[in-house]
């Protein structure tokens, strides 16, 4: 079935195809009676407009990419909804897609994105990805580009962050603070920005409090998994025995560590205390509940297109726009897996 046009509308009802389409947007220069004879044979017809027409006469297509690495992860899911939402209230669809932490997809739908010309890019970068020439095209098209959580520092675009470091800082002073001497981190890949810096934070804490880093006590995630938590947890025991804290990258692999230890009868926190990062709604129903770091995901995804729409309004109306970083405040949530009696 073809596609019906202004054209045919018009010849049928013997009216210029300009009064048709003044007609379907209410113009007040059109009688009641022919715009109810157009809606009506548009109606009729199945008529809808050609948006592909409607975009190079607006020059806007009101559709926005969202690239994340992964969308099961709580943490992703609750950006993705607060965009949408945002979005939704703006007038704009959201096309999302998930790069699965590879850079030969992320480029691939960077690609895409704009080759659909949207109007606008959010994204939160794999963790293979850095300052990368995808990136670079997406800001040498002045496409309007935001980038959250994992971001790359070089990138002169917006970007909607949390201080890793003070998060990690104060996560790993929390288990001090609760009598814990050899910590542990579980921390993710080496590339990505926040892995780097929640690192950092946990070397911090320890010198501040005269702690000695032991370059043993720090195992690395390849996927950031439940899995890899829990393997990393038999190896931690068989290796550090008297290990009595453990700071992980994110609350599904504290979860694998504690899964472990509550299968081989290893009390949490009386022998380990454990604290993750993100605030995963299950972190609240586990045996012992979870003490993290509450990362703002659902303000994360508000900030990140309020950001994307105000470099997008600036982007239509030919005003100069200056990128901007907002920093969202953290938060650590103390539950029964750290709270422990001082040595």
């Amino acid at each position: 079935m073809k596609d019906i046009t202004l054209k045919e509308i018009a010849t049928k009802l013997g009216i210029s195809i300009t009064t048709v389409s003044k007609a379907l947007k209410n113009y007040p220069d059109v009688s009641e009676k022919t715009k109810k004879s157009v809606i009506e044979l548009a109606q009729h017809l199945h008529y809808t407009p050609n948006s592909f027409a409607v975009n190079l006469r607006t020059k806007e297509s009101k559709t926005i990419g969202l690239i994340i690495p992964e969308v099961v992860h709580h943490f992703f899911s609750n950006v993705v909804n607060a965009i949408i939402d945002q979005a939704e209230k703006s007038g704009y669809l959201v096309i999302i897609l998930q790069s699965n932490e590879t850079l030969a997809l992320e480029k691939k739908q960077v690609e895409l994105l704009i080759n659909k010309r949207v109007d606008g890019i959010i994204m939160s970068l794999s963790n293979e990805s850095n300052n990368d020439d995808h990136i670079k095209e997406i800001m040498n098209r002045k496409i309007p580009f935001v980038m959250f959580d994992k971001i790359a520092k070089l990138s002169k675009c917006s970007k909607v962050i949390i201080d890793d470091q003070k998060a990690a800082f104060n996560a790993v002073q929390h288990l001090i603070d609760n009598g814990c001497k050899k910590i542990v981190h579980i921390r993710g890949p080496l590339n990505p920005q926040n892995s780097i810096d929640r690192y950092i934070g946990y070397k911090k804490a320890l010198e501040k409090n005269n702690i000695p880093f032991d370059a043993k006590l720090v195992y690395t995630c390849e996927n950031v998994t439940f899995e890899e938590g829990r393997a990393f947890a038999e190896q931690i025991i068989e290796e550090h025995s008297d290990v009595d804290g453990i700071f992980a990258i994110t609350d599904l692999v504290a979860v694998g560590v504690l899964a472990y230890f509550n299968e081989n009868k290893i009390n949490v926190p009386e022998q380990v205390a454990i604290i993750g990062f993100s605030n995963w709604f299950m972190s609240q129903v586990l045996t012992p509940k979870l003490s993290t770091v509450d990362q703002p995901s659902h303000e994360m995804g508000i900030a990140s297109f309020n950001l994307l729409l105000e470099e997008m309004n600036c982007h239509k109306e030919g005003v100069p726009f200056t990128p901007k970083t907002l920093e969202l405040e953290t938060t650590v949530i103390i539950r029964e897996s750290s709270i422990r009696l001082k040595n």
